[in-house]
């Protein structure tokens, strides 16, 4: 479904990603994990077709991703919401070429995927931060994207409110998006939802590691297999110290 081959960004001289490749067949969620500034951000705004490749190329279901596409959503950590619009009139922004009737349908359908039906007239300033980032995803699903990208969605989230976050991801999983792309910095939530973790290293940004995670869901934090991975994941990530 996706494939990037070769892909390489430069920088005024200064390689900040690759070469890099990569192939997305039928894992559902794919988590990238990495130091800070190793270059997962430059990653997902290639695939997101928000910034071109200085070498090599990126293809979702055969097709150049060559700046930013309707099948391919993204959200980042803030919501960015606009602040006199509703929550409902914040959804269906990218959805005004669509009939009256259709579109108020595919935003009453995704308000109540997201649970926020309650909210669909409230202002963003009348939400908490995990509704007002709820609104972000949803604004994403209503596109009904192929392929649906997140940048450390739930990084600015107290723990608890974070925790209900990824449990509201994994109910949006298959039903309403083929596949989706997490980039986060927190190894816990990479385990938690994952079926596959790309580690990369840098920069250059590189692949360190490619992990299938063969845990069933809901996954415990606690049993001994998560733990295990975690330690291992983490192994990767910590700088090795020579003495």
């Amino acid at each position: 479904m996706l494939q990037a081959e070769a892909l390489t960004r430069t920088f005024d001289g200064f390689r900040a990603l690759g070469p890099i490749d990569l192939r997305v067949h039928d894992e559902r969620v794919i988590g990238v994990i990495g130091p800070s500034g190793c270059g997962k951000s430059t990653l997902l705004r290639l695939l997101a077709g928000l910034d071109n490749p200085t070498a090599g190329g990126i293809r979702l279901d055969g097709r150049a991703v060559a700046g930013p596409r309707e099948d391919i959503g993204i959200v980042f950590q803030e919501p960015r919401l606009m602040p006199w619009l509703t929550v409902a009139q914040n959804i269906a922004f990218g959805l005004w070429h669509l009939p009256r009737a259709a579109r108020e349908e595919a935003v009453a359908t995704v308000i109540e995927q997201v649970g926020l039906t309650a909210f669909a007239d409230a202002l963003p300033k009348q939400l908490s931060g995990g509704m007002a980032q709820r609104v972000g995803i949803a604004r994403a699903l209503v596109l009904k994207p192929r392929l649906l990208l997140l940048d450390e969605p739930f990084g600015a989230l107290d723990p608890l409110t974070r925790t209900k976050m990824q449990d509201h991801l994994l109910d949006y999983v298959g039903k309403s998006v083929p596949t989706i792309v997490i980039i986060t910095h927190d190894i816990e939530e990479a385990l938690v939802l994952s079926d596959r973790i790309i580690v990369l290293n840098g920069p250059p940004a590189r692949v360190r590691r490619d992990l299938n995670v063969e845990l069933q869901h809901p996954r415990q934090r606690s049993s001994a297999e998560f733990q295990e991975l975690k330690d291992a994941l983490l192994a990767d990530l910590l700088p090795r110290v020579t003495i």
